[in-house]
């Protein structure tokens, strides 16, 4: 997250660590090269332009050299034609192409594609997504589900069911939910800084009682990220 270090999104003035892969919103009435351009001008299809963005390693050096080249000419900025990523994930991108192939193992339906398993390389475990063409052919595995059910709105279902065990101010809840109260009763309660640091610590606790349950099935993982936080005790 240190490493990151995302920009302010205009949006809601907040930062956020995870970007997205699309042009923000807006930005498709601006002038500007896109990959189209690039790989009309180097004689090539747009996922080589991708490639050479993505994977250059992988790319015939006399290949790279001609979308280099295009890129030049046309003065191509990565990220749209506005030439900006948006600054946070969109509602709908962040579904398709995140949530729901990593809970269902499916990509969903989407005129005219039917819902379809997500495939992967198997190494370097948990696997990697295969996109672009022919991308069946060229996975070693599929994602088996996490969790066929869930999405991203039963997150929020769970946060307040875990406020509710622990017996969260009903003011303290409707402040993390997004809520408002419009009751005679929420007139004659606020809430207060020691409700949010009490919360803070027990929520915690059930975090890290959730990594002390993970480490009872093994004291390590494949994936980095929580094989880091298996090892802080």
């Amino acid at each position: 997250m240190a490493e990151n270090s995302p920009p302010v999104c205009a949006c809601h003035e907040r930062s956020y660590v995870f970007s997205g892969h699309r042009a923000a919103n807006g930005s498709v009435r601006k002038v500007g090269a896109t990959v189209v351009d690039v790989a009309r001008r180097a004689g090539v299809s747009t996922g080589t332009v991708s490639a050479v963005l993505n994977r250059p390693e992988k790319v015939k050096n006399a290949t790279r050299t001609d979308v280099e080249l295009a890129i030049a000419e046309l003065g191509y900025v990565r990220g749209g034609p506005a030439g900006q990523l948006s600054a946070h994930w969109r509602r709908t991108g962040f579904a398709t192409w995140l949530f729901k192939p990593a809970v269902t193992g499916w990509y969903p339906s989407k005129a005219p594609r039917p819902a379809r398993p997500v495939p992967i390389l198997g190494e370097p475990w948990p696997g990697i997504p295969v996109r672009g063409r022919n991308a069946p052919g060229r996975a070693t595995a599929c994602w088996l589900p996490i969790a066929s059910g869930l999405t991203p709105h039963g997150l929020r279902h769970t946060h307040k069911t875990l406020m509710d065990e622990l017996g969260v101010p009903k003011s303290l809840t409707d402040e993390r939910m997004g809520h408002q109260d419009g009751s005679v009763q929420a007139r004659y309660s606020h809430v207060t800084q020691l409700m949010r640091d009490r919360l803070m610590e027990d929520l915690t606790g059930l975090w890290e009682a959730a990594l002390d349950a993970r480490r009872a099935l093994g004291p390590t993982s494949p994936v980095q990220v929580l094989d880091y936080l298996l090892t802080m005790k």
